[in-house]
């Protein structure tokens, strides 16, 4: 007898709403747990608060993943100004809690959600984070640490001493072990029946085979984002400035004499007010851009630093004709499938990933979708009418990936989003390793451990009932399954590049061409860390600031 035919949804839609709605929490109530006012905010004020001019040894634009500990750390030495556009997660239920994660995604507006959500003209749409802790305040927690081929392949200088205790001072304060239940459970066993072994228990380091991830919430399902890092922090050498929406770097030259370069003196922002700021650096300080993939390489251009014609275009003054600012932009696709089970499910992160030799990682995700209740956002169409179902979720992710594309600016107003195509599977290497954890998941899809997990039909036949797309039936057939990754991609919100080391940063990812103005975050990335990014930019912002107080302290 024919399987029955898939619950016609959109798996793009479906499968944005399983993995954001997967971290509902199973934990104790909110009203019930610990309250108390993180440290750090002692030192966190509204952008209004801060004086129309100040000098500063480090001014650090982005508070988010990599902004905050490197701020943190800094500041063990030096005065530092952090700059972050968004407010505090702080008392924001939907931001600390598991309970509020769809509804942060989901609301979104142009100037002041703690999500804003963009479309990139490949027509996947995205998200990144505007809120003290960036993007690592509104994603799903999962905690893992960078492949060895990334630090072979990311051109930078790396001492992986330095490396691997910053990675620890993260971890001391913000990573926790999950508890599987069910379905993550069940994938775990699949997994190893589908031949990704060994089983490597609990780790946060990169390994091949299955293993069990760590999480940035808490046994009680309290997030722990970057932000908490800044506890590190001297309280006597950092303020942190909300609402702070940077403009531009201010450039001079170098020195007195003619054609000398060019330095970064310091950053213009405005706060909610519409009032303008000056940051300025003090001799032999930097402005750090932790802006992130988007923001770092939109507010190069708005500095003037970019292609010189395209930049004319625009009315922009040439400071520095950087030919490759925006390029190599890329976002590693996601694809998988959805199915509705026959028994109820538990809500779950990705806490279970299985990292194969065959270029592809595959993770999973569970969650009873309100469709009935779900808020109107650029993300989701509302459904016509209410209905409920528990989902399960497989999905791989590529590494690399190969492919790659641009941004460039939708407007001269720094609080608008840019606009980024990433061409997805443009590289054939791309299309074949996503082929492959395709068929990784056609395989646990046919072990012992997914069978509770398929619906009874007439004359004993037993099936899994798809949301959205199923795989391929014939999946040794090469032309179907690189249609399904064409047809079925969406985005595990990775997206990397736009300042790439070796083109726009050198490999102590300075600009290249502008004294005392660095980039420390993901848009200098040319390849995408492990199976998530979230762990190695935490651990390089505490790297970096340990790297330039050492540096500092032999040079002056």
């Amino acid at each position: 007898m024919a399987p029955k035919p898939p619950i016609c949804f959109s798996l793009q839609y479906i499968a944005f709403l399983v993995l954001v709605c997967s971290v509902v929490s199973w934990a104790i109530p909110h009203s019930q747990r610990q309250t108390q006012e993180p440290s750090y905010l002692k030192f966190v004020h509204n952008a209004t608060d801060f004086p129309s001019e100040d000098y500063y040894d480090y001014v650090v634009v982005g508070g988010g993943t990599a902004g905050c500990p490197l701020a943190a750390t800094l500041s063990q030495t030096f005065k530092v100004l952090l700059l972050e556009r968004g407010g505090t997660a702080y008392g924001k239920p939907n931001l600390m809690t598991q309970e509020g994660f769809l509804t942060a995604l989901m609301e979104t507006d142009t100037f002041d959600s703690p999500a804003q959500g963009f479309t990139s003209e490949d027509g996947v749409p995205n998200a990144r984070g505007r809120v003290l802790g960036g993007s690592s305040a509104i994603n799903a927690g999962f905690y893992s640490r960078a492949d060895q081929d990334f630090y072979r392949r990311s051109g930078m200088n790396w001492d992986l001493k330095v490396v691997n205790e910053s990675y620890e001072w993260v971890e001391e304060a913000v990573v926790f072990r999950p508890q599987l239940r069910n379905w993550q459970s069940a994938v775990r066993d699949g997994l190893l029946e589908a031949g990704v072994d060994p089983y490597n228990g609990f780790r946060v380091d990169h390994v091949v085979g299955t293993k069990i991830g760590g999480t940035t919430f808490d046994s009680s399902g309290r997030r722990h984002s970057a932000a908490d890092l800044l506890s590190y922090a001297n309280a006597r050498n950092i303020k942190v400035a909300i609402y702070a929406s940077v403009e531009r770097v201010l450039l001079a030259a170098s020195s007195p004499y003619p054609g000398s370069g060019q330095a970064a003196i310091g950053v213009v922002y405005r706060d909610r007010t519409g009032r303008y700021h000056h940051a300025m650096v003090r001799e032999k300080g930097e402005v750090i851009l932790c802006a992130g993939a988007i923001g770092s390489p939109q507010l190069l251009f708005l500095s003037g630093i970019g292609a010189r014609p395209y930049l004319s275009s625009l009315g922009i003054p040439v400071a520095y004709h950087h030919p490759y600012v925006g390029q190599y932009m890329y976002d590693n696709p996601r694809n998988g499938i959805s199915i509705v089970p026959p028994i109820p499910l538990e809500h779950s992160l990705i806490q279970v990933v299985g990292i194969t030799e065959i270029g592809a990682y595959v993770e999973a995700a569970s969650t009873v979708i309100p469709f009935a209740s779900l808020p109107r956002s650029v993300f989701i169409r509302t459904p016509s009418s209410p209905l409920y179902l528990t989902v399960a979720t497989l999905m791989e992710k590529i590494i690399g990936p190969l492919s790659s594309g641009s941004l460039r600016l939708a407007s001269t107003d720094v609080r608008v989003n840019p606009i980024v195509r990433f061409n997805y599977f443009s590289n054939p290497v791309d299309v074949e390793r996503c082929i492959n954890g395709t068929r990784k998941i056609g395989d646990v899809l046919r072990s012992r451990s997914m069978d509770d997990f398929r619906l009874h039909e007439w004359f004993g036949a037993r099936n899994f009932r798809f949301v959205g797309p199923a795989l391929p039936v014939d999946q040794s057939d090469q032309a179907q399954m690189a249609e399904f990754c064409r047809r079925t991609v969406s985005t595990i919100w990775h997206y990397h590049g736009g300042c790439v080391v070796g083109k726009v940063v050198d490999r102590d990812l300075r600009v290249i061409g502008i004294d005392a103005l660095r980039i420390v975050d993901g848009s200098t990335f040319s390849i995408s860390p492990g199976t998530n990014p979230q762990a190695t930019l935490m651990m390089l912002g505490r790297y970096v600031g340990v790297k330039l107080i050492r540096y500092r302290s032999i040079n002056g």
